[in-house]
């Protein structure tokens, strides 16, 4: 497994799944640049913490699932699953108690040893579908 593949692995599992801010710190290039479907771009590793602790207050148990994982010498692709139960204001949405699901793509490059870049894109329309959500509703 190529490096960059490893180093999404951790990203999911540490950082995302266990909010390890830690793993975040050690993974994420000083630059790192996030760009998600759930709201503006955010920069370094204290940006994206601040993002990632918005997202679990939203949705309790929430968990980044990989489908399927392709890389190369410094680029990596990842088809995703989504999942959480609402738990907090998302979307403009009171906590409804729901688990909420939606599938999404992740491109990664990195920068020397670290992640440097990562652009989501998720299936915000069925996401907002299973909230009730409508309109121009943004995130984060």
């Amino acid at each position: 497994m190529r490096r960059p593949e490893r180093l999404v692995r951790r990203f999911y599992d540490e950082v995302w799944n266990r909010e390890d801010t830690d793993a975040a710190r050690a993974i994420l290039h000083a630059d790192f640049r996030f760009r998600g479907s759930l709201g503006p771009e955010r920069v370094g590793p204290e940006g994206f913490i601040a993002y990632m602790r918005a997202v679990h207050a939203a949705l309790g148990d929430y968990r980044c699932d990989i489908v399927s994982l392709v890389g190369t010498d410094t680029r990596a692709a990842a088809r995703m699953d989504f999942h959480g139960i609402h738990r907090g204001d998302f979307f403009g949405v009171p906590a409804t108690g729901r688990t909420i699901r939606w599938s999404g793509a992740a491109f990664f490059e990195t920068r020397g040893d670290r992640l440097g870049s990562l652009w989501v894109l998720g299936d915000v329309d069925a996401m907002k579908a299973q909230l009730g959500a409508g309109g121009d509703a943004r995130f984060g």
